[in-house]
């Protein structure tokens, strides 16, 4: 699938530099940014051929979801094409526009509330799923309440009960677990990129004579990010192991799980390498460590998915490894 990826990766170098994702972050416009995505044909990739798509697998797009993570995307790139997806298979009309899909949402008192939304700032339209029913909600009719850290494209957002939604489907939907495997391939290209920024940051600095690369506690923390990188790879590969556009469920819940773990422990040895610079904004690494502390809680923890796995277990009375082989691995 290198073919497929790397054009995906050349158009986000040339389009989603540093200093675009800087800018979106301040409030900028994404349009420019959008179009390119857009004109490049990959937000269809999920759509089934019947419905006008390309009708690939979820797994044969996971490098475009790294890939999305490995450059800080500030649009949700994943997000669309799933929803996409889904919206087509459902019979409804796919809107152009970027597509945020909301972790839960809830009616209460007349209102629709949706609680921290990835993508919700940068987005048109946000899949809100409620209880028997999923609806695809326009963001300009909503009430939108930035939430998160520095830089976070997160927010709450309300509508009015009796909202215009662009879809409204009671088609089942796992759309929590969608939106865990987008975000563990997130998080899998973030780490990545911290560990190729690491990596390059400990051969280029200098002391005491040699680069810092050469001392051995910091050789121990690039071997410790390396393994946890290539887990969290690995990871994100079981979550997007499925023929369709959607996972199964106990591997998103693997996946998720344990690519928020390593980015736990990601995160601050980059940051540890990088010295005191690692903190700065004028630095690359911050928009990159930002999002995995972020992503960890999105669509739910690594503490919240061992337990939906853990009970998962118990209750289908199987031993350890046949409950692995039989939920876990890849087919």
């Amino acid at each position: 699938m290198n073919e497929f990826v790397e054009p995906f990766e050349r158009l986000l170098a040339d389009a989603c530099t540093p200093h675009v994702v800087r800018a979106i972050e301040a409030g900028q416009p994404t349009t420019a940014l959008w179009d390119a995505i857009e004109g490049s044909g990959f937000l269809d990739a999920l759509i089934p051929e019947e419905h006008g798509g390309y009708g690939l697998p979820l797994s044969e797009v996971l490098g475009l979801l790294v890939a999305e993570g490995r450059h800080a995307t500030p649009v949700p790139v994943g997000h669309t094409m799933l929803a996409r997806a889904v919206i087509s298979q459902a019979g409804g009309q796919v809107p152009r526009g970027p597509i945020a899909i909301a972790p839960s949402g809830e009616t209460k008192d007349g209102r629709i509330a949706c609680r921290r939304v990835p993508y919700a700032l940068v987005a048109d339209w946000i899949v809100a799923p409620l209880a028997g029913r999923w609806l695809v909600l326009p963001k300009s009719a909503a009430t939108c309440t930035p939430c998160g850290i520095h830089g976070s494209l997160h927010a709450d957002l309300e509508w009015p009960s009796d909202a215009d939604a662009a879809c409204a489907s009671s088609m089942p939907v796992a759309w929590r677990e969608a939106g865990a495997v987008i975000a563990a391939a997130h998080m899998a290209g973030g780490m990545e990129r911290a560990l190729e920024m690491s990596l390059q940051f400990a051969n280029d600095r200098v002391q005491f004579g040699r680069s810092i690369g050469k001392f051995q506690a910091i050789q121990h923390q690039l071997a410790v990010m390396a393994e946890n990188v290539a887990a969290a790879r690995m990871a994100a590969e079981i979550g997007c192991d499925s023929a369709g556009p959607l996972p199964q469920p106990l591997r998103a819940a693997a996946a998720k799980a344990r690519t928020s773990e390593a980015a736990a422990l990601v995160a601050p040895m980059a940051h540890a390498i990088h010295g005191a610079i690692g903190v700065t904004a004028e630095l690359d690494l911050q928009l990159f460590t930002r999002r995995l502390h972020e992503a960890r809680a999105d669509f739910g923890s690594e503490r919240a998915w061992n337990a939906v796995i853990g009970r998962s277990l118990i209750a289908g009375g199987q031993a350890t490894l046949d409950f692995m082989r039989a939920h876990l691995l890849p087919a």
